[in-house]
């Protein structure tokens, strides 16, 4: 981790929120006036060697999952899934194991029961996972029990921070900590493909699915940039619907007002995140897969890697922690 970011976040715990909100605007803004390739980064859609396509010959992949971040955001789980299921849906919800809150088993278990994926996210969630190889190691070993005890086989690093090479400890069948292209993250090197691929593990045989997100967090979109309509979520879904790719995307309970006439500036309106799910359908109906990110990592597995073929080359800068 770099000395700025780890300055960043031994001070976050102390920083009033809206003054966060305020330094990351201003950062994301200066990002993007040097940035030619967001929300699309057009190279992203070149298709990996050996591409089989989705099942049931579907056009591109719909992939949701969830970052529960807060106490607040555990209280809206329930409420997401609702609404998902009610429009016939299903996402992975991931809990942090040892953060502010605690997850109860009667809500993992009430999520698993009705067809929702239960993840794990980070440790902590304090921005530490990666500050050194030891502390790392030292880590894996309990997130690999809580992996175990959740019956979990998908894991997400806290503010998307990234080291493939690392992961390797973790007993996971896919992790999703990477992104095509989102140069408003803390590591914003991306992994420039809009298609899952292989990392191979320590010993042959053994590996995991890399599953990056590819639709613009809605942190991004409605906290930082305040967006005020689903344009861009539209823009880059159709882009990656075209080009048969996966459209994975992040949205976290913690900011969808459900319980609030009128949001605050850390939240946005349910019916923005309704509207996209709405234009999947409208638009898109019959031609995607919508698989649960286990099932879809399963599928690249058994189905899609060609077993003659090497997995995709991990691109350098995600050999080493930000």
């Amino acid at each position: 981790m770099s000395a700025l970011n780890a300055m960043y976040y031994a001070l976050k715990p102390f920083l009033p929120r809206r003054l966060r909100y305020v330094v990351r605007r201003l950062r994301a803004h200066y990002k993007l006036l040097a940035t030619s390739d967001w929300p699309i980064m057009a190279s992203a859609a070149r298709k990996p060697v050996g591409w089989r396509g989705w099942p049931e010959g579907r056009q591109f992949a719909f992939v949701l999952t969830h970052d529960v971040e807060g106490q607040i955001g555990v209280d809206r789980c329930l409420p997401l899934a609702a609404l998902e299921a009610r429009l016939g849906f299903r996402s992975a919800f991931n809990f942090i194991p040892e953060g502010e809150y605690a997850v109860s088993r009667e809500l993992r278990e009430r999520l698993a029961a009705d067809g929702f994926e239960i993840g794990v996210h980070d440790l902590h969630h304090d921005g530490s996972l990666y500050r050194s190889r030891a502390a790392f190691a030292a880590a894996a070993v309990r997130i690999n029990q809580y992996l175990k005890d959740w019956g979990a086989v998908g894991f997400r690093v806290g503010f998307m921070f990234h080291n493939l090479d690392w992961l390797r400890d973790l007993e996971i069948e896919y992790d999703a900590s990477t992104f095509d292209t989102d140069p408003f993250e803390p590591q914003p090197d991306g992994v420039g493909t809009i298609f899952p691929f292989w990392v191979s593990g320590r010993r042959p045989g053994t590996g995991y699915v890399e599953l990056p997100y590819t639709l613009p967090q809605d942190s991004t979109m409605f906290l930082i940039f305040r967006n005020r309509a689903i344009d861009v979520w539209k823009e880059k879904l159709d882009w990656v619907a075209a080009n048969g790719g996966l459209a994975l995307l992040n949205v976290h309970p913690d900011y969808l007002a459900f319980d609030r006439h009128a949001h605050t500036a850390s939240e946005f309106p349910p019916a923005m995140y309704e509207d996209l799910l709405t234009y999947v359908k409208e638009k898109h109906g019959g031609a995607y897969w919508h698989p649960l990110p286990r099932d879809l990592a399963r599928h690249y597995r058994h189905q899609l890697m060609p077993p003659d073929a090497a997995p995709p080359p991990r691109p350098s800068p995600l050999s080493s922690p930000p």
